[in-house]
């Protein structure tokens, strides 16, 4: 019995002997490193057999950014994992606290309540790669009483419980040779000083390799940046953090969708800019944002400032490369077409702002200039596929803000010099005949715009004045529609049907309901589509004409001389008509000649403003409608709205947590949901938008509708003659088979045709 003991304790003595002899290989094959990148992935495997566990990963702090983060090689590609430093994991807790953890169950929510009631274990790494963590055993990393990482060891080999208290000291050990190692790196990274150190700490590049990379560079006649990216394969957004870390800014890539900064331009020439690689971005918060090619650069900067007249300026760094296609993108687009700087260069620098008078303008809506660059933005804003035009003369900021609305969303598209407020608002002024001298009262009008092919456009303009004796102009660009067909709505299979089931309805009331820009009158066009037969005659009013189609007589009606929508339809009622669309039940007597002419033999189409299918029940009776009349005369009301689309180049699908699916049920409503059959389990799968060059980096591209159709059942005309509810008609009409706005949007968020943000932006029931 005492011979085996002695055999067992020369065997531990030996383990033990062995293990440090590894350890004292590690720590001179750490303290040998070349780079922080060969501790993290070389070394890593080497490390981790000093203990019995599967996996170890080895953290460095990103001071910059709040992170800690590792690399490791899937295949042949480095790859980068990043962790805040935060309550969120157990390596991030580390990090914040440079405590030691020692976890026997990371899933056991009690046992991390233990340590901290916040602790959370992030399982998002497991379910990626199918490794499922169980022990854990961290330590910090420590240099000069400073966290400089975290060692995360995890899963023991064969043994259930925690790592031993052996194993955590030995951990402890490598920690301190680690810390060492990290303070090291970073005093060798100090004392080189290059826009590119991120680049060699992280191993992405090599000491020798950056040395010739200089004298190649030139002679082949490249930057420096291009010659890395084209030779070593370095990535453009790695040399971009590389920058933001030693100029200590932010890193500004090209892209075309930044508003043409006007007002900052208008005294600055082209090749002067492309010379000196500076250009102005934006005014934000007061300061004038910069990009330029070093931000270091004192004489650079007091050049900037002297031409710019002021010290409040935000300087950003980008490629030279880029800051030439800023400069090219903001003064020029194509050869033979000048664009809005090039415009505004014509107007030369004479109107200064001191020079002004209070109520007067030196650049006037006569000047040829100012023509062309009302057309530009009206050109620019159709090539865009913009829906409405907004200016916007600001009389804080100084500037004139030209925004266009695509997809349901506005976006800055340039900014204008203040000075030409007056001209601009006053040119448009006279291409809609408005009066130019009324500056106090709101204006309507319309504009006929010719495009340099020949194509025809019309513009629905309004004016308003806004603070500061200024007026803000909105255009809604009203450009000639194809019809879509009715299948090319994106509704539900059970709203198609019964909609079309509805049309084969000989009389009857048909309406489409929604805000201003949910998609009303094509939904219409598409409807009228189904029965435009030459068997039937079909007479339209609308304001304006927005779609044209063959076999349909169409009206626009002159609000101005009294030949509005009540009166186009007592017109039609004489002209031998089956089918009438009214654009429009705005009052009291079109709502009520449309209810007679479905009365008598006539199938009516019309449109109102409200929020949900039940609710205009509710409105049209509030109008004086008789109840009885309007229950035998309602065929269905069909509501929607529009949500953008995600990209389908590039939408992300991902497994949503338990807390975004259940807000998801509540909002569907439980027991509807249930009938869906969508259980939150591993193959629950919802899509986000991520962004890339087809979408603008949006993640959205295009929009669809959501709908909610009523139909007139016999139980829905009774509650129409009894005037109940708006909740009382919902209930009975979702009882019937109706899906609401919200759940229709729901139910399309889930196939990955859009998202629940989008849906919740646009309806709330």
């Amino acid at each position: 019995m005492t011979d085996l003991i002695k055999d067992k304790d020369v065997t531990s003595l030996e383990e033990l002997l062995q293990q440090r002899k590894a350890l004292l290989d590690i720590t001179n094959r750490i303290h040998a490193a070349q780079n922080i990148k060969q501790i993290l992935v070389d070394l890593k495997d080497g490390i981790l057999s000093l203990f019995s566990a599967r996996s170890l990963t080895i953290y460095v702090l990103d001071r910059m950014s709040n992170e800690i983060y590792s690399m490791f090689l899937a295949g042949t590609e480095l790859k980068e994992i990043r962790v805040g430093i935060d309550k969120k994991s157990i390596a991030g807790y580390v990090a914040s606290t440079g405590k030691v953890v020692n976890i026997a169950d990371a899933y056991d929510s009690d046992e991390l309540g233990t340590i901290d009631g916040e602790l959370i274990h992030d399982s998002s790494w497991d379910k990626k790669t199918g490794f499922r963590t169980r022990q854990i055993l961290a330590a910090p990393i420590v240099q000069n009483k400073m966290i400089t990482g975290v060692v995360q060891v995890l899963n023991k080999k064969g043994d259930t419980g925690k790592f031993s208290e052996d194993e955590a000291g030995f951990l402890l050990e490598i920690t301190n040779v680690l810390g060492i190692a990290f303070y090291n790196q970073e005093r060798y990274a100090r004392r080189r000083k290059t826009r590119f150190d991120f680049l060699l700490s992280r191993g992405l590049l090599k000491e020798e390799e950056l040395d010739s990379a200089w004298e190649d560079s030139r002679e082949a006649k490249e930057t420096v940046e291009t010659y890395l990216t084209k030779k070593y394969k370095v990535s453009r957004e790695d040399i971009g953090r590389s920058f933001e870390e030693f100029f200590r800014c932010k890193f500004i890539s090209f892209s075309d969708k930044y508003p043409i900064p006007g007002d900052l331009l208008k005294n600055l020439k082209k090749e002067y800019l492309r010379r000196e690689l500076w250009v102005p971005l934006e005014k934000k918060d007061g300061a004038i944002q910069i990009i330029v090619d070093d931000p270091n650069n004192i004489l650079k900067r007091d050049m900037i400032e002297n031409l710019l007249k002021t010290k409040s300026v935000r300087y950003n760094v980008s490629f030279p490369d880029d800051i030439i296609k800023f400069i090219n993108h903001f003064f020029q687009s194509h050869e033979d077409e000048s664009t809005i700087t090039d415009i505004l260069g014509k107007l030369g620098s004479a109107e200064e702002e001191s020079q002004e008078e209070e109520d007067g303008e030196v650049v006037t809506e006569s000047d040829s200039v100012i023509m062309q660059l009302v057309n530009k933005i009206i050109l620019d804003a159709s090539a865009r596929r913009a829906s409405d035009i907004h200016v916007e003369p600001n009389v804080a900021k100084k500037n004139v803000e030209v925004r266009y609305r695509v997809d349901g969303d506005c976006a800055l598209y340039q900014t204008l010099p203040y000075s030409y407020r007056a001209a601009v608002v006053s040119r448009i002024k006279i291409m809609s005949n408005l009066d130019i001298t009324v500056r106090r009262l709101p204006q309507d009008g319309k504009i006929k715009f010719r495009k340099p092919g020949g194509e025809e456009m019309e513009l629905r303009v309004a004016t308003i004045p806004t603070q500061g004796g200024v007026e803000d102009v909105v255009m809604r660009l009203l450009a000639k529609g194809e019809t879509m067909p009715l299948e090319a709505m994106g509704m539900s299979e059970r709203n198609l049907r019964e909609l079309r089931n509805i049309l084969e309805k000989p009389y009857g009331m048909v309406l489409v309901v929604g805000p201003t820009g949910s998609g009303k009158t094509t939904t219409l066009h598409a409807a009228l589509h189904e029965i435009n037969t030459p068997d039937k005659k079909i007479w339209t009013a609308e304001d304006p004409v927005e779609i044209t189609q063959y076999g349909l007589r169409q009206v626009q009606v002159q609000s101005k001389i009294g030949f509005d929508f009540a009166a186009a339809m007592r017109a039609f009622l004489r002209a031998d008509p089956d089918v009438i669309m009214v654009g429009e039940m705005r009052d009291f007597e079109t709502a009520k000649t449309g209810v007679e002419a479905s009365l008598t033999g006539h199938l009516v189409f019309s449109t109102l403003h409200t929020n949900s299918a039940p609710e205009t029940i509710v409105r049209l009776l509030d109008m004086g409608i008789d109840p009885l009349n309007f229950a035998d005369s309602l065929l269905g009301i069909l509501a929607q709205r529009l949500v953008r689309t995600l990209c389908k180049k590039c939408k992300e699908a991902y497994h949503p947590d338990r807390n975004e699916y259940d807000e998801i049920v509540e909002s569907y409503g439980e027991e509807q949901f249930v009938k869906l059959n969508f259980p939150y389990d591993d193959r629950f799968t919802l899509y986000r938008p991520k962004g890339c060059e087809a979408c603008d980096k949006t993640g959205y591209k295009g929009r669809m509708g959501i709908h909610e159709l009523v139909i007139a059942s016999d139980g829905i005309k009774r509650l129409i003659q009894k005037r109940e509810t708006v909740e009382v008609m919902r209930n009975t009409a979702m009882t019937e088979g109706m899906t609401t706005l919200l759940q229709d949007g729901i139910y399309k968020s889930i196939q990955g045709i859009t998202d629940f943000r989008q849906v919740r932006r646009v309806c709330i029931k």
